[in-house]
């Protein structure tokens, strides 16, 4: 099985940019279910921090089981159905026009879920803490150059650093 490879990115500010142009397409599409807005959310939404280049955007849903109902209509915006944590949010991915990278992800979750109040707090701590923000950034380098093409083992060495962030904030998370 071939393994993606962990590139991070110094922060770009077209990020942003591709939120916002994202953002406004799935208001429209996903109008319906929409609850609490549309949420840049991730690494790219935090100015200063080098991260994979793929826009992380999270949409609060009324209902879950409703918002099934807006599959059809995403699958026609490019996203892939792509199951994630399928108790509390659908995960979608949207390839890039090569497929052979991933431009966007995106959760449909319900406000208040664990999974909105986590990507939520985390993503606010630090975009309000330029020493968190340092941190982080270090110690993704580090992971990136030591599990450069194991992204479940880098991702689970950045959960002692969210968990201590989210504590901070009030927030702790289930064990997985």
């Amino acid at each position: 099985m071939a393994r993606d490879v962990i590139v991070l990115m110094p922060y770009d500010p077209e990020w942003a940019r591709r939120f916002e142009a994202e953002r406004a397409v799935l208001v429209r599409v996903l109008a319906p279910w929409l609850e609490n807005g549309i949420h840049h959310i991730g690494s790219t939404a935090i100015p200063g921090i080098a991260a994979k280049p793929i826009i992380d955007i999270m949409a609060g849903v009324r209902d879950l089981q409703e918002s099934r109902a807006s599959f059809g209509p995403l699958r026609e915006q490019s996203y892939v159905f792509a199951p994630h944590r399928p108790d509390e949010a659908h995960h979608f991915s949207k390839p890039s026009l090569r497929l052979s990278a991933i431009t966007h992800s995106l959760h449909l979750t319900e406000p208040g879920s664990d999974l909105w109040r986590e990507r939520i707090a985390f993503r606010d701590a630090l975009r309000g803490d330029s020493e968190l923000v340092a941190e982080y950034g270090a110690l993704k380098q580090r992971l990136a150059r030591t599990y450069g093409d194991d992204v479940r083992a880098y991702t689970g060495e950045k959960r002692a650093f969210v968990s201590r962030v989210l504590e901070q904030a009030g927030i702790h998370l289930h064990p997985r």
